[in-house]
């Protein structure tokens, strides 16, 4: 059993229409909702063996804040493949996660990521901005990673967090 974490980044600001699309920060909401979910993570229990984000600046960012309030002291590695990715490129990348690891979180965006889980559950859930799902996959070799080989707890989201 291999577990899949997928973090989608926090709200981002687009006051700078001359930033570069990767280069936009979160904005302050962002901010407090990576804090959110990564608190909510330490809540959890749940032990993270590698973090593999997007280097988009949203991303980076929401990766830094997140595992800080998670305390998870692990160092994070950033894949240009997941900016801007689709279903194909996400298998792959999730295909190619060392075999050593049994949960993995991936910090990335949207659509892709709603695809990657829908295909991998079968179910579609909406993924806003600093949302977490966890998919319990039923494999034993992240290569072995197909459609429809997971089962997705209930999307996290800072809102429901805070109502």
């Amino acid at each position: 059993m291999k577990t899949l974490l997928l973090l989608r980044h926090a709200k981002s600001s687009r006051d700078d229409p001359g930033l570069a699309d990767s280069d936009r920060p979160l904005n302050d909401r962002g901010k407090d909702d990576a804090k959110l979910m990564g608190r909510y993570l330490r809540s959890r229990n749940l032990v993270i063996n590698a973090v593999i984000s997007s280097p988009a600046q949203r991303a980076r960012r929401t990766t830094e804040l997140f595992l800080k309030a998670a305390n998870v002291s692990l160092t994070p590695s950033f894949d240009e493949r997941i900016y801007e990715a689709g279903l194909p490129r996400l298998l792959t990348i999730v295909a190619e996660i060392d075999q050593s690891h049994d949960v993995v979180l991936l910090v990335g965006h949207n659509p892709g990521f709603e695809e990657l889980l829908e295909s991998l559950t079968g179910q579609y859930s909406r993924l806003p901005t600093a949302a977490l799902a966890k998919v319990d996959l039923n494999i034993n070799q992240w290569r072995d990673v197909r459609p429809r080989t997971g089962k997705s707890d209930p999307v996290v989201t800072p809102k429901a967090l805070k109502n």
